[in-house]
């Protein structure tokens, strides 16, 4: 036998072995346990039905909950947890952090694989200094007291949304927000590559639906998106958004660090201004990203990696306030039937298919809500204006200025600026409270310009 022969087998029994892993090995995938709900079972009995029934083999939660660091103990399934916004500047504090650690990690790990420690939620747009200032400050306190404590594989990180970005047309040319880049996030992502923690971003094409656009985020076939730096067209938003934060990141020279998809998801059923929030439409997109993320393709920037990816959410939660759509993006209902099936269901956990809802026939662009206050309106609109929305036809002297009140302005101004409003910045500047039946606010960010450009090729 020759050496080349024995070359070629060698290699070919690789390739074989490398094929048989893959054809055994299912996909994980994680997802993020809301926990708003009156209805919602036991977090010891929704450990056992993900363990036994769902290939979820992660999760990620908005607090400490101790009932569900004890419930998911022994289980195997990792878990993420959630330093509230409120409590970052004073856990900057060394002893504050030993204690925070000292109660809500110790106590439960690793019985529990308590796994990363997300530092608040999409803090920048919080509008909150204080947090934002001592944010970095905070999660390297945290770090040090896990290292006292001798807590070595417990990483930590923060969300953040898409509006880090400013204004790009193609997703390689994508760049953090300069106010944000060299004090806040050239910090961040040294510390995140010092620890080796992932760099966690929550993408939600849903926030940028249109329905000249439908295709395009949700996965269907369509002309697609061309970025001339790199000639790759881009066929879906998901994709697309990916892409630039890893050119974002990039640029500033930190391209080696692991990105983690810490929520995105559709809703399955909205308000009748709603039409986008369908089971279809929820099972198109859920499915189609789960798939880009557990591939092993990656994307056209990331070719050939998988992404940790938490999907929005494990439950109807059903106190959530807002629109029906915030109290319906569960993939379960309480009683553990599927709202629908992405393929996370275990042979023993399948279940047939729900029914789907009757389609709806309503309008769908924005207007004022019936009952929004003329005071909520008009700080809706100064926001917006502020964020550099073009507002000039109902400045004094416009073309549409008149009649001069705000809801007359407020309707005007909602189909002007698009689509984009990201959601924990909505909540943050409109109180949680939104004056507008859908928000479509723009931040200008990389999303916006996405469709603003979309075209075909």
């Amino acid at each position: 036998m020759t050496a080349t022969t024995t070359t070629s087998i060698t290699t070919a029994l690789l390739h074989l072995s490398t094929l048989l892993h893959l054809s055994t090995t299912a996909f994980s995938i994680g997802v993020n346990y809301g926990t708003l709900a009156n209805d919602l079972p036991s977090p010891s009995q929704v450990a056992s039905f993900l363990k036994t029934q769902t290939i979820i083999d992660s999760i990620k939660i908005f607090d400490t909950n101790p009932d569900i660091l004890r419930g998911f103990a022994n289980t195997n399934i990792t878990v993420t947890v959630t330093v509230g916004n409120g409590d970052i500047p004073a856990l900057v504090d060394a002893n504050a952090a030993g204690r925070w650690v000292a109660n809500n990690i110790e106590q439960f790990y690793p019985q529990t694989r308590i796994k990363l420690i997300a530092v608040g939620n999409e803090i920048l747009f919080s509008g909150n200094k204080e947090w934002i200032s001592h944010l970095v400050p905070c999660m390297k306190s945290l770090h040090q007291a896990l290292v006292r404590a001798g807590i070595n594989d417990v990483k930590v990180s923060t969300p953040y949304t898409l509006g880090i970005l400013q204004t790009s047309v193609q997703p390689s040319a994508a760049r953090i927000k300069p106010a944000y880049g060299k004090v806040v996030f050239a910090p961040m992502l040294e510390f995140l590559r010092q620890t080796k923690s992932p760099l966690l971003v929550n993408p939600y094409p849903y926030f940028s639906y249109a329905r000249s656009m439908e295709d395009y985020i949700l996965f269907k076939p369509n002309p697609g998106f061309h970025d001339d730096n790199t000639n790759i067209t881009y066929t879906n938003m998901f994709v697309a958004m990916m892409d630039a934060v890893y050119s974002a990141i990039k640029a500033m020279g930190y391209d080696d660090l692991d990105i983690v998809v810490a929520e995105s998801g559709w809703p399955s059923l909205g308000d009748p201004n709603q039409p986008m929030c369908t089971v279809e439409n929820a099972v198109l997109y859920n499915k189609n990203m789960i798939k880009v993320v557990t591939s092993g393709e990656g994307t056209p920037l990331m070719p050939k990696r998988r992404f940790e990816t938490y999907v929005f959410a494990l439950f109807n939660e059903n106190l959530k306030p807002g629109t029906a759509a915030e109290r319906n993006w569960g993939l379960f209902r309480p009683d553990f039937s599927p709202v629908y099936d992405v393929g996370i269901l275990s042979n023993i956990g399948k279940q047939a298919d729900s029914p789907l809802p009757s389609p709806t026939t309503s309008k769908t662009w924005s207007e004022p809500k019936v009952n929004a206050s003329g005071k909520a309106s008009q700080a809706n609109k100064g926001y917006v204006c502020i964020q550099g929305a073009h507002c000039k036809p109902i400045q004094t002297g416009g073309s549409s200025f008149n009649p001069n009140n705000i809801r007359s302005h407020a309707s005007l101004l909602i189909p002007l600026i698009m689509i984009w409003f990201d959601r924990g910045e909505l909540e943050a500047h409109l109180g949680g409270q939104p004056a507008i039946a859908q928000p479509l606010f723009c931040t200008c960010s990389y999303s916006t310009r996405i469709v603003e450009n979309y075209r075909p090729i």
